[in-house]
């Protein structure tokens, strides 16, 4: 089933069931359907502040996955976590139910909106997506938005809005923004990743090419000027390509750069003329970069320049984006998801221009087949922190086929430390926190929660 097919069944009155309807993509997705003068039914495995809502606002909600949930459903929409041995997926395709993937029902749903900005990449797409997200709530313009993490301004990760833009964080796994139908399409940067899925670079930088056809010719693809592979994956398609970049090379750059601890200003430039003057509030050499794609995003739909100084400037973190979550014995603490090689090395390069005696790095391995294939590069990027504790490896999606461990990376790295669980690592920064230093729990895991007992935790 397509999107073009999915799109053409989205008529008011129509009964739709979304199974997981209550995740944080589902539950927007419910909402903007609903708008939209569609019958939602939906089922979920738990209760939830989302599920409650809905069943507040008289939508039927079913709890747990039974074959009879979908008997009055004239379309499925299910979450990527449900499979195809679902009851309810089962019981849909046995009555002949169209089911379709939640990225082809955004997919369908953006083809309404006047502005579809889409932003991808391997590293930055969360960010880049707050940051536009601010731009664009500052410029007025009344935005839907669905972000991969929790943003402060909206309490939450998604914002369903009344204005004609819809913006998307747009991940590659499983070549899920393939469904989307961008009308301008941000890619951040492209880096080997996800080799659970893609088979090398050349497969990622495929589905990127494929991703960026789908703007239309009256559309604009915003990217990164300053990384070679999206320069190379772009390279003779027919499209409209707008370029970010550090220097005057690209459309749009920064001038009269300055640094204070780690935080940049610089006067935002546009086809070699000022648009604006920039005061960022997130520190790094990356969030300025982020912060140049989602001003050439903004400028290609005809924001004005001051609404992009003040979005950026209010711009002060997402969730898990070096959020600062409090100190022990005088060292401050902050989480970050930083997961990729790419990710660590931008994080604690960044660490190191802000003042501290010390960056002590607590890190989560994220997949076994990621620890394996960039095991050399992790061992590079940890290697620059003071000290460094490794936990075991958070399995997410995996089991252990390959027989890697923390441990093997902890024994390569210079002052670096096995830490078998969340206590141990607790424990030793409790050792070893003074004051100056600055600690990172990292890692797209749930090792932030010792980041929040540690700060919680009494002398």
């Amino acid at each position: 089933m397509t999107v073009n097919e999915l799109k053409a069944l989205l008529t008011p009155g129509r009964r739709v069931h979304l199974v997981g309807i209550g995740g944080v993509s589902m539950f927007p997705l419910a909402q903007v359907l609903r708008g939209n003068g569609i019958v939602i039914t939906g089922s979920d495995a738990r209760e939830s502040a989302n599920v409650r809502k809905l069943k507040d606002e008289g939508v039927t909600v079913y709890m747990g996955h039974h074959p009879e949930n979908v008997e009055n459903a004239e379309v499925v929409i299910r979450t990527a976590a449900v499979h195809d041995d679902n009851p309810e997926i089962v019981a849909a395709r046995a009555r002949g139910i169209p089911v379709f993937e939640r990225s082809q029902g955004w997919g369908a749903l953006m083809q309404d909106y006047k502005h579809a900005l889409c932003v991808s990449g391997t590293h930055g797409k969360t960010t880049t997506t707050s940051m536009c997200t601010h731009i664009l709530m500052a410029a007025g313009l009344d935005p839907t938005v669905m972000i991969g993490g929790n943003l402060p301004l909206l309490g939450c990760g998604y914002r369903v809005g009344e204005g004609d833009t819809i913006i998307l964080e747009s991940c590659e796994y499983c070549n899920s923004f393939l469904s989307f139908r961008p009308t301008i399409a941000v890619i951040l940067d492209i880096e080997a990743d996800h080799l659970d899925f893609f088979k090398d670079l050349t497969d990622i930088e495929h589905s990127f090419r494929n991703f960026a056809s789908l703007v239309p010719e009256d559309g604009v693809i915003i990217a990164n000027a300053d990384d070679r592979n999206t320069m190379d994956t772009l390279d003779g398609l027919n499209r409209t390509i707008r370029t970010f970049g550090l220097g005057s090379y690209a459309d749009v750059y920064c001038n009269a750069l300055s640094w204070n601890r780690g935080v940049a200003s610089f006067d935002l430039m546009q086809d070699g003329k000022k648009a604006g003057r920039v005061e960022l509030s997130v520190p790094g050499l990356h969030n300025l970069k982020n912060a140049l794609a989602a001003a050439a995003a903004a400028l290609a739909m005809g924001v004005p320049p001051t609404a992009i100084s003040q979005g950026l400037n209010q711009y002060h973190g997402a969730e898990r984006r070096f959020e600062y979550k409090g100190e022990y014995h005088g060292a401050k603490i902050y989480d970050d998801y930083a997961h990729h090689p790419g990710e660590l090395h931008m994080l604690l390069e960044t660490a190191k221009t802000l003042g501290y005696d010390r960056v002590i790095c607590a890190f989560q391995p994220h997949t076994y087949t990621r620890t394996k294939a960039f095991f050399p590069d992790f061992v590079q990027e940890l290697s620059n922190a003071d000290i460094t504790l490794l936990t075991e490896v958070y399995a997410a999606r995996e089991t252990d086929t390959l027989g890697i461990s923390s441990k093997d990376l902890a024994s390569r790295i210079p002052h670096g430390e096995y830490c078998p669980t969340f206590d141990d690592v607790e424990r030793r920064l409790k050792e070893l926190a003074q004051p100056g230093d600055l600690i990172l729990t990292v890692g797209a895991g749930n090792l932030y929660q010792v980041a929040e007992r540690l700060a919680a935790a009494q002398d």
